[in-house]
């Protein structure tokens, strides 16, 4: 299991990078020990390049937010968004509360761990690019278990490399009855969208 899963012990270095989002310059800060602490990783790229902002307002989750660069970037859409970012590496928890702050959306992200979010609540949309790597099992109870907390008609924007599983994920949603749509492949990854079927 890869390390960023895991709060990484010791001193922990940060560096600033930037990354351009939906025609915006972000920067923000990052770290060893988080998902793709030296720049924004190429799956999230192409996932921002395959799926515009949302167009309203809306509750949304950033489903394993690392330092934060979806949960900020959704927030930046609408200032009357509510942004969930959930992960279970302590640090990238901290870093996305502390991205959130320096990019002045504080008060529309939320940056937790998976337990800690209201059992209650639906979200609009669910923005990911899942952790595959924590193998099968893990990863289909976390899918399902996200998805279920979707609005009625509410989507999931999904981004997965085509070598990690996208195609045989894609099919094993449907078969529970998910209705899945290939919006884009790209660089080597698929951009599914994931609703409720009907």
């Amino acid at each position: 299991m890869s390390h960023y899963f895991e709060t990484p012990s010791g001193p922990v270095t940060t560096r600033r990078i930037t990354a351009r989002i939906w025609d915006r310059e972000l920067t923000f800060t990052t770290a060893g020990g988080v998902f793709s602490g030296t720049r924004l990783d190429l799956g999230t790229s192409v996932l921002f390049r395959s799926v515009p902002p949302p167009d309203e307002p809306g509750t949304f989750l950033d489903l394993g937010c690392g330092y934060g660069p979806i949960s900020c970037a959704l927030a930046l859409t609408d200032p009357d968004s509510r942004v969930i970012g959930v992960d279970v590496n302590d640090l990238a928890i901290r870093l996305t509360a502390r991205n959130a702050s320096d990019l002045g959306v504080a008060d529309r992200v939320t940056a937790c761990r998976p337990e800690q979010v209201a059992e209650d609540l639906q979200f609009d949309q669910i923005w990911s690019n899942p952790p595959i790597r924590v193998g099968k099992e893990i990863l289909h109870d976390m899918l399902l278990h996200w998805l279920g907390r979707l609005a009625p008609d509410g989507v999931a924007h999904l981004v997965v490399g085509r070598n990690l599983g996208a195609d045989s994920l894609s099919r094993w949603l449907a078969q529970r009855g998910w209705q899945v749509e290939r919006v884009a492949s790209a660089k080597g990854y698929r951009v599914l969208d994931v609703s409720r079927a009907g």
